[in-house]
């Protein structure tokens, strides 16, 4: 029968697994492990020395600071609020958790990391922030008083500790695991990937619909409709703005990144042990302990030289850091691992290729992915670029022109993109000779080869959002003109490619864990299906159907689209979302302006905080919908349809979650700096009706390219985890002595419940909200 008989490997390993057989960690392999713990806690130290160079720069003039510490109260204000209210479903994911089946031990392991992995990533993301909005005003002093160089340094170096506490938390979480449970890691690796997915998730969703609405709601009112620019201190929702950039590209993307490099970690040695039993377990931690390193040196050589674009520099680091990446890599192949299979603990057989070689191609696979992606997105977003160039040509036609040629640019890039990511997973997939599990780890390693990469990409992430608040506090200030005033214009541009390329690259490591994932998920239900004693030739047809991954099946093309459509109700959620608090700041900030007339001549100094307790408030009530539709979809569809359709609903929501993912944020990034390039003076510049057009074009943008684009890539890694973690309990409930039909109908009703009471409590709320809104006529 397809899907229980189709992979001798996994077969095997599931022989060996219901058999008791345990991978063993030699004394060897545990000593590279606790080193591998070493070097995190050297990555951690190096995030402590970028920092404390970043708090020793100057911090401007007194009304820089002012504004600056208004950015930071908010924004620890959000978090603050935005945790206390995640705690609530950490809470009860601890306790769920403890009700899947399996051996006490592991159950205790899985749900205490994975509060560990919730904790590591709301820690990173709040790191991300709170560094930030101290580096944002030392950044415009910098360009102020010293130069482009120094001012790029110190927004790199902020991203460089972000970027370094990302590296040494995910290694630290990952090592001690092994350290601690050696055999049994995997499964307890599945609890920490799970709550590192699920809280970057809510932060990302969270910190986006912050960031846009107040983003959205400034350039409709002061842009369009007073003529004032972005960060003029006359607009209401300017503070609110700035606060959203550290809450929702510092804080949200950082904590996305973290995730993305722990799952790729836990499926890596989920199937490692698999594949390449001991060696399986240790090697997938020595890869991204090399990047830790290269990391390091990547973020200290970026440095502009004299009339550089800034990011020809940052490239030219991230290119020199991988290629010693990939250099490192493979001696650690030549080293580490055997010429043959015969040469691995715990392993019989396997493909005639060695493994030497199928790991150092699939990470060089990984690394040569993370440098394609970099280009291809540089190239549909970058402002000496074509196709950004056309999309800013496009404004002296009107907004309608502009919006459709940023979306042609983003369906078009989505394609390209797909296609370098599948070329990847593909050429991996060829690796394994045969063996699928074999394959799978080739395709986990090719992610764990993008991982070492991830402190400069996630370097270059939070540049972006710093160099743009740096922006915002030089013009907000009015203490930073001239050349300073340029220098900050051309690195909120430079941070913008950047932003977009750690997306492109983001989702690319979402798919590449997703897809080893995948294969997770197969091994975990064929475990469970040998525990219970079961056998093929025990189902009866009805039951074959459901256990069967054959595509052709209706009740799997069914899982299949089902999986394509949450992808696109959670982007539509996600862009209602920032719709409606948008809608709030709109009329908030008009509000203002029409009862204080004395803010347009200064005499009036507007009331900041309202519209940030606004975007507050309309963030955290939105969180819920989108998150209980990332955890109940996959419930609903494994309970109810079965294991097949299941497989096929995470199938379709990989293919969809990639290109709609990309599709969101390349527009997005184009729009974005299609704006940039009519500000700085092309097609009429500022004031004139091709900028009005190409604000629009960016307004459409935001919640494209900074909500529901980059939310979608912990999305697919959440629902991948439920959906191991959920596969033992669907076998228990469909077949052996505890099957029960109708508990597990039951299962899957409630799940679909609570994704219909979420989804209408959802769309019933008003598009405007607070007792003294008026309607767009009264107001207008």
């Amino acid at each position: 029968m397809p899907g229980l008989s189709d992979s001798p490997t996994l077969a095997r390993a599931t022989v060996a697994a219901a058999d008791g057989h345990q991978v063993s960690l030699s004394g060897g392999s545990f000593a590279l492990v606790a080193l591998v713990a070493v070097v995190a806690l050297g990555s951690l130290g190096a995030a402590a020395y970028f920092r404390q160079e970043v708090l020793q720069a100057t911090e401007g003039t007194p009304r820089m600071q002012e504004i600056a510490r208004a950015v930071q109260e908010g924004a620890a204000a959000y978090l603050n609020r935005q945790f206390r209210t995640l705690a609530v479903f950490v809470a009860l994911v601890f306790l769920l958790l403890f009700a899947l089946p399996g051996d006490a031990g592991v159950r205790i392991g899985r749900s205490i990391f994975f509060v560990v992995g919730a904790g590591f990533s709301a820690s990173i993301g709040y790191l991300g922030m709170s560094l930030a909005v101290r580096a944002n005003v030392r950044v415009a002093a910098a360009a102020r008083e010293q130069g482009a160089e120094p001012a790029m340094r110190v927004g790199f170096r902020t991203g460089g500790v972000v970027g370094m506490a990302t590296v040494g938390l995910g290694l630290l979480g990952a090592s001690v695991v092994v350290l601690i449970f050696r055999d049994d890691a995997p499964n307890v690796l599945e609890g920490f990937g799970f709550g590192a997915a699920l809280l970057a998730m809510f932060m990302r969703v969270g910190g986006g619909i912050f960031t846009k609405a107040a983003d959205v709601g400034a350039d409709l009112v002061g842009k369009v409709e007073q003529g004032i620019p972005e960060d003029d201190p006359r607009n209401a929702a300017t503070i609110a703005d700035n606060v959203g950039d550290n809450v929702g590209d510092c804080a949200g993307m950082a904590a996305d990144l973290f995730e993305s490099y722990a799952v790729t970690l836990v499926a890596a040695l989920i199937l490692g042990k698999a594949a390449f039993g001991e060696e399986g377990l240790v090697f997938p931690l020595i890869i991204p302990a090399l990047g830790a390193i290269t990391a390091v040196i990547g973020i200290l050589l970026t440095r502009a030289r004299p009339g550089e674009n800034g990011l020809k520099a940052i490239n030219r680091a991230f290119y020199i850091s991988a290629a010693i990446a990939a250099v490192l890599c493979i001696l650690a192949a030549l080293v580490y691992l055997p010429g043959s299979f015969s040469g691995l603990h715990d392993v019989t057989g396997g493909p005639d290729r060695s493994p030497r070689l199928i790991a150092i191609i699939a990470v060089l696979l990984g690394i040569v992915l993370a440098a394609a992606i970099l280009a291809l997105t540089g190239y549909f977003t970058g402002t000496d670029k074509r196709p950004t160039l056309d999309v800013a040509r496009t404004s002296l036609t009107g907004p309608a022109t502009v919006v459709l040629s940023g979306i042609s640019l983003g369906l078009e890039s989505a394609v390209y993109t797909a296609i370098v990511i599948g070329a990847a997973v593909y050429g991996a997939f060829l690796l394994g000779g045969g063996s699928v599990v074999v394959s799978l780890f080739a395709i986990a390693l090719a992610g764990c080869g993008l991982l070492t990469t991830v402190g400069v990409i996630v370097a270059m992430d939070t540049f972006g959002p710093v160099s743009d608040n740096a922006q915002g506090i030089a013009e907000m200030s009015g203490d930073v003109e001239g050349p300073g005033a340029r220098i900050l214009t051309e690195l909120d541009a430079v941070g913008n490619t950047t932003k977009a390329i750690t997306k492109g690259i983001a989702i690319a490591t979402a798919v590449l864990a997703a897809t080893a994932l995948f294969g997770s998920y197969t091994d975990a239900w064929q475990n469970a299906f040998s525990d219970a004693g079961a056998t093929a030739s025990d189902l009866s047809d009805a039951l074959q159907l459901r256990f069967s991954l054959d595509i052709a099946q209706p009740n799997n093309l069914v899982g299949l689209v089902l999986g394509a459509a949450v992808v696109f109700l959670f982007s539509s959620l996600a862009i209602t979302a920032v719709s409606r608090a948008a809608g709030a700041v709109v009329y908030e900030v008009r509000k203002q302006f029409r009862d204080n007339p004395g803010i347009m001549t200064y005499e009036t100094r507007p009331e900041y905080g309202r519209v940030v307790d606004i975007c507050t408030r309309d963030s955290l009530r939105e969180l819920a919908t989108p998150g209980l539709l990332a955890v109940m979809a996959p419930i609903a569809v494994g309970f109810g349809l079965g294991i097949g359709p299941l497989g096929a609903y995470l199938a379709g929501a990989i293919a969809t979650g990639t290109l709609m993912a990309v599709f969101l944020a390349n527009s997005g990034g184009s729009w974005d700096n299609a704006k940039k390039l009519v500000e700085d003076g092309h097609h009429g510049g500022k004031g004139s009706d091709a900028h009005s057009a190409t604000v629009i074009g960016d307004t459409v943008g935001d919640p494209f390219k900074d909500t529901a684009g980059p939310a979608i890539n912990p999305l697919i890694k959440v629902m991948n985890l439920v959906a191991v973690l959920i596969a033992p309990a669907i076998v228990d409930l469909s077949v052996g002595g505890d099957r029960n039909d109708g508990l597990r109908l039951a299962i899957a009703l409630v799940a679909v419940a609570v994704i219909v009471a979420a989804v209408t409590v959802s769309r019933r709320r008003p598009l405007a909200v607070g007792d003294d809104v008026a309607s767009p006529a009264r107001v207008a």
